[in-house]
């Protein structure tokens, strides 16, 4: 469409090689080496129309009696997408036009199909995937992988497949943001394909091992070094296409865009230079967090004082108790009234403990696509029997820490706070509680004598600046380093930010408690 329309599908040398491995590369008894084939490239760059002539020619000439062609996506009008780049082809050929019959009127074409051979070309949507029974697939397109909530759709083409001398499952999608899902297993798996190795390396050198003989992958994306908001250079690594229809005036536009709307910038990069982010707004990005993860012995700080946060879930979520201690400090240069300053910061240790319902945590597992019963195998979160978290489990945690450590000060928000201060009350606790609000204030700023560090858009901050000032260790632990990677934040028109979740699967508690106790650690004396 646009300023293609009507102009002839010439194959760019990159969409070239990938037809001629697909149709070209055979097996010994003459059939396709390949039957899975995964791309991503940058969005703008062609995909779903390479793809919906790759499904007309499954169609029309493979070879196929009663061929079944599916463009398949998480939603009916996104797989309409390349269906609809294929019914424009057969319009726009009369060759392919006299032996096509369509079915639906102009703009609202549902199905095609070559009635001398029995073949059809349809969209379906991932709903279908509940049954898939009755499909006999020669090829299944599946477009945009990274919306893919699950399997089904695909699972549901390829059950299909053991009818067909050589199926093909062609997924093409931009990078995605949840490592949890379909397109994030089947990116990995790609990327081991390529390199040859179960273990690439960062330059993804070819190893040369047999991973999987019968998947094609191709892979775009840059080099951990490049800095697509800087350097243009390096954008074709992304963008195959780049200056055929896709321009590098547009693209400055893009990295424009992202340089100036901050909360822009993930989704950018995830979309237009393949770069997997935990969250279309992310608010912690890997660069910043892996160099704080550390392994330590929290024994080793037995008798200091710590500061501790609380965040208390819903019953059959997880709570989180994260505690702060401080371990030092060092010189930091800071920029005050426009001029750099050295000045002397904390330097802090911190760590988390978890728990969970036991008696759910394989159905949630399931749900959330998060491996909660893995985690608590390896002893990373507490998994008490029981369909509902019992506080008495995480107040006689704080009773422990109590006898370890002088807690300075826990900080709490007022959710189920009073159930919580009636099991420490039953085991004697006397530790002193203070509230930190966990979202911002109508006024955009602290309420009269709250502390910068007791309402979430400071301690928020304070975490920020010690982690990008590499002032603090945070033990390593895959529940907080989910969380920290799943959070997003919110924002008021004063431009303060406080944590939040994209989806109700995104679990960010231990964020949330390792935020509340950085703010007690700093407002406290």
């Amino acid at each position: 469409g646009g300023q293609f329309e009507g102009k002839p599908f010439l194959l760019h040398p990159s969409q070239a090689f990938k037809l001629s491995c697909l149709f070209g590369w055979l097996r010994t008894d003459g059939t396709r080496r390949f039957r899975r084939a995964y791309i991503e490239e940058g969005k703008g760059n062609g995909k779903s129309p390479f793809a919906g002539g790759v499904g007309l020619y499954g169609m029309m000439a493979d070879d196929e009696p009663g061929a079944e062609i599916y463009a398949v996506a998480a939603h009916r009008d996104q797989a309409k997408i390349l269906f609809n780049d294929a019914v424009t082809m057969v319009d726009q050929s009369p060759d392919l036009a006299a032996r096509i019959q369509q079915s639906g009127g102009p703009g609202r074409v549902y199905n095609m199909a070559w009635l001398q051979k029995g073949s059809f070309f349809r969209p379906l949507s991932r709903s279908a995937g509940k049954s898939g029974s009755g499909l006999r697939p020669h090829m299944g397109l599946a477009d945009e992988l990274h919306e893919h909530p699950n399997r089904d759709a695909v699972e549901m083409i390829e059950r299909g497949f053991k009818f067909r001398r050589q199926p093909l499952l062609l997924m093409i999608t931009n990078s995605g943001s949840d490592r949890n899902s379909i397109c994030y297993e089947e990116h990995e798996h790609a990327v081991k394909v390529a390199a040859g190795t179960l273990t690439p390396g960062d330059d993804f050198a070819y190893v040369g091992e047999p991973i999987d003989d019968s998947t094609f992958s191709f892979v775009c994306s840059l080099d951990p070094k490049d800095d697509p908001l800087n350097d243009p250079s390096c954008w074709a690594k992304a963008n195959p296409l780049l200056g055929t229809i896709l321009t590098e005036e547009y693209l400055a536009g893009v990295v424009a865009q992202a340089k100036a709307l901050p909360g822009k910038l993930n989704g950018i990069l995830r979309l237009h230079f393949c770069q997997w982010t935990d969250a279309d707004t992310a608010w912690m990005s890997r660069a910043v967090l892996e160099p704080c993860l550390a392994d330590f012995d929290i024994a080793q700080h037995h008798g200091k004082q710590i500061a501790e946060g609380l965040d208390l879930s819903q019953s059959r979520d997880i709570t989180a108790k994260a505690c702060v201690v401080e371990t030092g400090s060092v010189d930091v240069e800071v920029i005050v009234d426009g001029v750099p300053t050295v000045v002397t910061k904390p330097t802090y240790d911190a760590w988390v403990e978890c728990w969970t319902p036991g008696d759910t945590i394989d159905e949630r597992s399931t749900r959330d696509k998060t491996p909660y019963n893995v985690w608590a195998e390896q002893g990373h979160i507490n998994a008490p029997a029981g369909q509902s978290i019992r506080f008495d489990h995480v107040a006689q945690s704080l009773a422990d820490d109590d006898r370890n450590f002088e807690i300075m000060a826990v900080g709490y928000d007022r959710y189920a706070f009073r159930r919580f201060e009636e099991e420490c009350n039953n085991l004697g606790l006397s530790v002193q509680f203070v509230e930190h609000p966990q979202g911002g204030t109508k006024k955009g700023k602290p309420l009269d004598g709250m502390s910068e560090g007791l309402w979430m858009p400071g301690s928020v901050r304070l975490l920020e600046e010690a982690m990008l000032e590499s002032r603090i260790r945070l033990k390593r632990n895959p529940v907080l380093i989910s969380a920290m990677m799943s959070a997003v934040t919110d924002e008021d028109r004063w431009g303060n930010h406080w944590l939040a979740k994209e989806r109700a699967s995104n679990k960010i508690d231990a964020a949330v408690a390792l935020c509340m106790a950085m703010g007690v650690a700093v407002a406290m004396p």
